[in-house]
């Protein structure tokens, strides 16, 4: 009887002591916060996700999936529940997609915002907003999955294509040919040693008289280049000299000048004389010669002059002629 009563005292030790671990578990895991549920609905398959799996925004842990079934509203679709912080920044251009955690294959859901102004989210039968689920780089990769299998495929056949027995015979005639092309650049370069030994030497050997000539001239052309420029040096002094003020050019200007006066001169004032002393010269000479007119038609007039002329009619002394009979 002693022995049951302390099993019996054991057992229900153990029983509180459970309990109180239960309690504690719970008390330490409790969370306060407040959630909002949304759903997600999917054509794409969800391995790996399963329920309690994490909801995390941009990394951030702020929620966790409630519930994975199928969409009643579309067939075939998957639909799941997820309960999300009410602190997590949802707004109607927010989008989920499925993430996997390294080798595991487990499944979470990751939310962003596309940053796009959107109307706000739609509901489904059960009320809940529905936030879009794209689809997954693993799953774009696999729907690519036939594609990349196929141009894999397309390349491994031009590959064998490209490595076939009508190609390798070719790559075998290409590098004979690649040998005599070798074989006759050797030859070339045998005989171009062979002219610069025979042709290039006897140049080379010409080269130092060749340069003392080329030295001398250089020197010659340097002493050219001096004396044209001691000449030219004299040249300019030259032109300042005549530039300078009461040279040859400023006396070549004035004499110009004083002869501009003189013929201005000579134009205004003795021109003007010596018109007026041959247009009197002129009178003269044709008087002179009115007068040997008269002196040979009447030689008396030289004698007795030209004596008084004959009255007009009406003076005194005039006598009208007698008529002819």
């Amino acid at each position: 009887m002693e022995n049951k009563s302390h099993a019996l005292a054991a057992g229900v030790f153990v029983l509180v002591v459970a309990a109180l671990l239960a309690a504690l578990a719970v008390w330490l895991t409790r969370d306060n916060s407040s959630y909002q549920e949304y759903e997600l609905t999917s054509k794409d398959g969800v391995t790996g996700l399963q329920p309690q799996a994490a909801v995390r925004y941009k990394g951030v842990a702020v929620g966790k999936v409630t519930r994975i079934g199928f969409d009643p509203q579309v067939a075939g679709n998957v639909l799941i529940r997820i309960a999300v912080n009410d602190q997590a920044p949802i707004t109607p251009s927010t989008f989920a997609v499925l993430g996997y955690q390294g080798v595991t294959g487990l499944a979470h859901v990751l939310l962003d915002d596309a940053g796009e102004v959107q109307p706000e989210l739609p509901r489904g039968p059960s009320g809940l907003p529905r936030l879009p689920l794209r689809s997954s780089p693993l799953s774009r990769l696999a729907e690519q999955g036939p594609a990349i299998l196929g141009q894999v495929d397309e390349a491994t056949r031009r590959i064998n294509q490209l490595l076939g027995d009508e190609n390798q015979k070719r790559f075998s005639t290409a590098l004979d040919n690649l040998g005599q092309a070798a074989g006759g650049v050797t030859t070339l370069t045998q005989r171009l040693d062979a002219t610069v030994k025979e042709r290039l030497d006897p140049a080379l050997a010409a080269l130092p008289p060749l340069a003392g000539d080329a030295r001398q001239t250089l020197h010659a052309l340097q002493q050219a280049g001096s004396s044209v420029s001691t000449l030219a040096a004299d040249i300019g002094q030259t032109n300042k000299r005549l530039s300078a003020e009461g040279g040859a050019i400023d006396q070549l200007t004035l004499g110009s000048q004083a002869l501009v006066r003189a013929a201005d001169r000579f134009g205004s004032s003795t021109l003007p004389r010596v018109n007026r002393a041959a247009e009197d010269t002129s009178r003269a000479a044709r008087q002179l010669g009115r007068t040997a007119g008269g002196v040979s038609e009447n030689p008396q007039l030289f004698i007795y002059g030209a004596g008084r002329a004959n009255a007009g009619p009406g003076e005194p002394g005039f006598e009208a002629p007698k008529a002819q009979p």
